[in-house]
């Protein structure tokens, strides 16, 4: 008796999952429940666990294969690799997903979408590797650069090209070892999910290219050419393609640095030595984010023996442009990337869905500053304001559909967080329910699984009303675009100190220094009336500057 495991959906519209680690390996025992594997999603990071007691007879898709929800990744056996050869039926699944694999494996010589494909041109195996789908609503990607050219020896893993999506730019890694025989989509090409872009190993194009003559002397045929590349060790690029070798990642203590080109080309930029920059990436990858603080830190110098600036400089009044190194600017037309014409156009979207309106407030913070000491942020006070507020005036908690205005009857507070890779909004389900600390540790929570890749899909998903921090860097106030299908959004500008005119209650004016915040609230001017938005920033605004409760 034999179980399939399969890959789990993790939530609603994600259709795949990487597997990026097993816990156990071909023959150890399992437990029901007990963590088999590792797997990331766009929006997820989970140990997967086992759904029998038994024994691992057969793992299927190795670390780094992007797969499917549903495609068998393992087989648990009863004992040691019983079953494993059996014949199975694959689970039924409630997804139409599985439905849709069901029918295409009526049709003759299946190939899995999302993961290496292996197949077969006369006696030579090759795996065909395809655009991976990124993320949740990403259907395609646009290939930037090829890291191998035809001819290259590839070792699993390693990057093979780059791609450029809506939500991310990533390199993507080559599912096996062998030889790039051909590549079948070109730099700057768009293509959809799934579709073929490259084959390794088999007779590709450069596979039959090398028969050909050439200036050093007749190369081997295809068939030895493959076995060749089997049985030596991986050479870095093919001796009958002179072409300059891909850039290979730096290397520390023997072990290869993960970072993408773009940290790489900043290191040369700037003449930094990756080895001494801190990853804070997945398994320590090395971010653009990383870099620039690296520097930051240092004070922006480029390090070591190789600056030309002359001491002098400092002091002789020269130009800032022969003292500084100037960063390097693209000339030019510059194409948009992917990424950045998905968020225009999801931006332009919203602005001619809402009639977007703002009004910006000014709350003086300073009763919260003198409760709040340095226990809490200011985060957790502002939303329990905004909350008790969209009680008193649903309306900025509504949606419009269909011509008809849906009101919430819970609020899903959406909280938006910067990413190093873009911005997500986790979201604190029935907020209303929740006492203030519960609100502060919902907030917390979900801004750091937001940032290390914990959340669940459901978590990031059916906000009703959304707050934003555009102060954080400093900013007084900006003007948001309504997160859809809301109706309203409330940006929260920086802090600082301003002198500001106080009345006491004889109408008595005296000067003080307070804390002081710029609130714009941005609203949907469909539903929602100026005078309602204003009635809420005022709830609001009371709320902070009387603050009185208790935190504890």
């Amino acid at each position: 008796m034999s179980t399939d495991v399969v890959m789990p959906q993790m939530g609603e519209s994600i259709f795949e999952g990487t597997i990026t680690k097993w816990l156990k390996k071909t023959g150890d025992a399992v437990q029901k429940d007990e963590p088999l594997f590792e797997i990331s999603t766009d929006k997820v990071d989970a140990e997967i666990p086992s759904p029998v007691a038994g024994v691992l007879a057969e793992i299927k898709v190795p670390e780094g294969a992007t797969v499917e929800v549903n495609s068998v990744v393992a087989v648990v056996a009863e004992s040691d690799g019983a079953g494993a050869n059996r014949e199975r039926e694959a689970p039924p699944s409630p997804r139409p997903r599985v439905a849709k694999a069901d029918e295409t494996a009526r049709e003759p010589a299946p190939a899995e979408p999302s993961k290496p494909r292996p197949a077969h041109s006369g006696a030579l195996a090759h795996t065909e590797v395809v655009m991976p789908q990124m993320g949740e609503s990403i259907f395609e990607g646009t290939i930037t650069r090829w890291l191998k050219k035809e001819g290259d020896q590839v070792q699993r893993d390693e990057p093979l090209f780059e791609i450029s999506t809506d939500k991310v730019d990533a390199e993507i890694p080559a599912p096996v070892s062998g030889v790039l025989t051909e590549i079948k989509v070109p730099v700057g090409s768009t293509v959809q999910i799934n579709t073929v872009v490259a084959v390794i190993g088999g007779e590709g194009k450069r596979a039959r290219a090398v028969g050909a003559p050439a200036a050093s002397g007749a190369a081997p045929s295809p068939a030895a050419a493959a076995e060749a590349h089997v049985a030596a060790p991986p050479s870095p690029a093919s001796p009958a393609v002179p072409a300059a070798p891909a850039e290979p990642g730096p290397e520390i203590e023997g072990a290869r640095i993960r970072s993408s080109p773009l940290v790489r080309r900043m290191a040369r930029e700037h003449k930094l030595d990756l080895g001494r920059i801190a990853g804070t990436g997945y398994e320590g990858r090395i971010t653009r984010e990383d870099v620039i603080r690296y520097m930051s830190d240092r004070g922006s110098a480029a390090p070591g023996p190789t600056s030309t600036v002359p001491p002098a400089a400092v002091t002789t009044g020269q130009p800032i442009s022969t003292r500084t190194p100037a960063p390097q600017v693209p000339q030019g037309l510059v194409p948009m990337t992917r990424m950045r014409s998905i968020i225009a156009q999801r931006m332009i979207e919203s602005r001619r869905t809402s009639a977007h309106a703002y009004s910006v407030y000014k709350v003086d913070m300073t009763r919260i500053e003198q409760r709040n000491g340095v226990k809490l942020t200011y985060m957790p006070f502002i939303a329990a304001a905004v909350v008790e507020a969209l009680g008193k005036y649903p309306i900025l908690n509504a949606s419009l559909e269909n011509g008809s205005i849906r009101y919430h009857q819970n609020v899903h507070l959406g909280i938006a967080v910067a990413l190093e890779w873009g911005l997500i909004v986790p979201v604190v389900t029935s907020a209303e329910d929740r006492s203030f600390l519960g609100l502060a540790r919902a907030i917390a929570d979900l801004a750091e699984r937001a940032r290390t890749r914990k959340l669940k899909p459901e978590e990031a998903s059916g906000s009703t009303f959304t707050l934003t921090n555009s102060g954080v860097f400093g900013g007084e106030y900006g003007t948001p675009i309504i997160n859809q299908p809301e109706s309203a959004i409330l940006a929260i500008g920086g802090l600082r100190k301003e002198p500001t005119v106080l009345t006491d209650a004889e109408g008595n004016d005296t000067i003080a220094i307070r804390s002081v915040q710029h609130f714009c609230v941005g609203f949907d001017h469909r539903l929602i009336d100026g005078a309602d938005a204003g009635k809420f920033m005022l709830d609001v605004q009371r709320t902070l500057e009387t603050w009185d409760r208790e935190i504890g």
